[in-house]
């Protein structure tokens, strides 16, 4: 990679307009004291340039193959560890519960410290180099402050990271293998990020601003880049991300707007975001149509990468982001968060931390509410990894000791829990028939009940295929959709209750549709379990079963 000779990077105030000019040491518009600049580019010049050729013709992988749009003058000094370039995915299976036909995500849990702070750290790190910068303060809530510490690691800058005392200390421990020097502060991260700065101010040191850096969102802008290549230079309908700060999706609308203004999309996806139901500032004003948020001063939430309590001028960007645009808000409690964890990894494969299981519950809910539509094509961010840090979700209980040390003893399994409700379930049932519009949803259940036991599974696509089945099957127990075109479901069920050979065949319904209070009067005393898709766990449908059956 070459030296970016003659690049220009003008400085605009993102109040009141101001052009600040070139360089990147500035804290503040001038003018007006607004403290949050944004970088600006020729994107005129790379339009005429045909700047998405040349990335596909010349160069390797990785977010610097968007280096000019990037602030960092010279790249000699861009400090990487490989960081971008991560896979986007389509979740089928998921997709199939929550009746989404378009559902990806950004797997950002493959970055190299396994979170996409890795494109901040990578950007902020580069930028500190080519200052001349040797040392530095942030604060944090974990990820920031372990991919700083890699990154200024490698480019030999010592590095001071505060952090919340809620960070688990097996990524506190980690920040310091780095050689960071780690401060743990009792209190929360609106606290901490005040320790910091009164420190940076006592010695005189680089403060790391978050959302108020250019480096920050200027990263965060490389994920709309590699998002829209990989889907053939096209912008998803949905950008869906939980926050904080709210920094990756105000960097992710500013990439999408550069790319629009290039000619290369044709839109901004609406955006999503999601936070903790114990710490949701933006949440709460969103839903209550207010441009600025209320702080939270005390956050309940254990998950502390998203105990932001006080957003700032950020929730103002978004806001304004989502009325041109479009946006919804979604909160999530711990609970949700966690169950939706246990739902990625058992059936996508997906380990992921908590705060991006909370944007999977928000999604959940604005699947089911209906603001996600069927064809919509989603972009979801998969922050990070769960590892080391949730190892508390399963709890103590996630595995069996079998102790064949002793030769000539008996060996026996316990008898409680999950493994007991299985062999409940192969005594009492073996032959269901599922009801399912989306193949994919009706294999999915069939999935999870076959890997249960020895259960036979009759698949019907359509409501009056599915009459017939349960006629000439005379299955156990029916699992059925309710929204198919045709014969739906409550057409399914009036149907079997109205006969008296087939009446008392248990049906449990899964939709991904929130209900009319005048639907569930409908179903009132016709089905044995409702649960919607996209909140029920593998074992929750098996008890719900057991229950189910006399």
């Amino acid at each position: 990679m070459s030296a970016l000779t003659g690049k220009q990077i003008d400085l605009v105030c993102n109040n009141c307009a101001y052009n600040l000019g070139g360089g990147l040491d500035y804290a503040a518009c001038p003018r007006c004291g607004e403290n949050i600049l944004e970088a600006r580019y020729d994107l005129a010049a790379l339009r005429q340039a045909q700047w998405t050729t040349l990335l596909e013709k010349r160069r390797k992988g990785g977010m610097w193959r968007y280096h000019e749009l990037l602030p960092i003058y010279d790249s000699s000094h861009i400090v990487t560890l490989g960081e971008g370039s991560t896979p986007l995915i389509k979740v089928s299976n998921l997709g199939a519960m929550l009746g989404l036909k378009n559902l990806y995500i950004k797997d950002e849990r493959q970055g190299p410290t396994a979170s996409f702070k890795d494109r901040q750290a990578s950007v902020a790190i580069s930028v500190m180099h080519e200052m001349g910068i040797n040392e530095a303060v942030v604060a944090s809530t974990g990820n920031v402050a372990l991919a700083y510490a890699a990154y200024a690691a490698r480019a030999g800058i010592k590095m001071w990271t505060f952090l919340t005392s809620q960070v688990p200390g097996d990524k506190m421990r980690e920040v310091a293998l780095y050689g960071a020097e780690v401060i743990k502060v009792t209190g929360t991260y609106d606290a901490t990020k005040e320790v910091a700065t009164q420190f940076a101010q006592s010695r005189n040191l680089f403060l790391d601003r978050g959302i108020k850096s250019i480096a920050a969102v200027e990263s965060m802008k490389t994920m709309a880049f590699e998002i829209a290549e990989d889907l053939d230079w096209r912008a998803p309908d949905w950008f869906i991300q939980a926050v904080s700060g709210g920094m990756g999706p105000i960097g992710v609308a500013k990439g999408f707007q550069e790319l629009m203004e290039m000619g290369v999309v044709s839109k901004v996806p609406a955006l999503g975001f999601v936070q903790s139901e114990g710490c949701a500032p933006m949440v709460n004003a969103f839903k209550a149509g207010q441009r600025i948020a209320t702080p939270v001063e005390n956050p309940q939430t254990v998950i502390a990468t998203l105990s932001t309590g006080r957003p700032g001028r950020a929730y103002e960007m978004l806001w304004s982001l989502s009325q041109q645009w479009g946006g919804a808000a979604e909160s999530a409690s711990d609970e949700e968060a966690f169950e939706a964890m246990r739902l990625l990894a058992r059936v996508e494969g997906l380990s992921v931390e908590p705060a991006a299981a909370v944007a999977f519950a928000g999604l959940f809910k604005m699947a089911r509410s209906g603001v996600l539509k069927t064809d919509d094509m989603i972009v979801i961010n998969c922050s990070g990894h769960t590892f080391p840090v949730e190892k508390h979700i399963l709890g103590d209980q996630w595995s069996r000791q079998v102790d064949v040390s002793k030769a000539g003893r008996a060996v026996s399994l316990p008898e409680e829990g999950l493994l007991s409700a299985l062999e409940q379930l192969g005594e009492q049932i073996s032959r269901v028939v599922v009801i399912e519009d989306n193949l994919a949803a009706a294999r999915l259940i069939s999935r999870i009940l076959q890997s249960r036991g020895q259960h036979q599974v009759e698949i019907a696509t359509d409501g009056a295929s599915g009459i017939e089945l349960v006629r000439r099957f005379k299955p156990d127990l029916v699992i059925t959709d309710l929204m198919m075109p045709g014969t739906d479901g409550f057409q399914v069920i009036d149907t079997l209750k109205a006969d008296p050979d087939f009446c008392d065949i248990p049906v449990i319904v899964l939709t991904a549709k929130e209900l009319t209070p005048r639907e569930r009067e409908r179903l009132d005393g016709q089905i044995d379990a409702l649960l919607p898709k996209g909140g029920f766990l593998d074992e929750e449908l098996l008890q719900s079963i057991i229950k189910t059956l006399p």
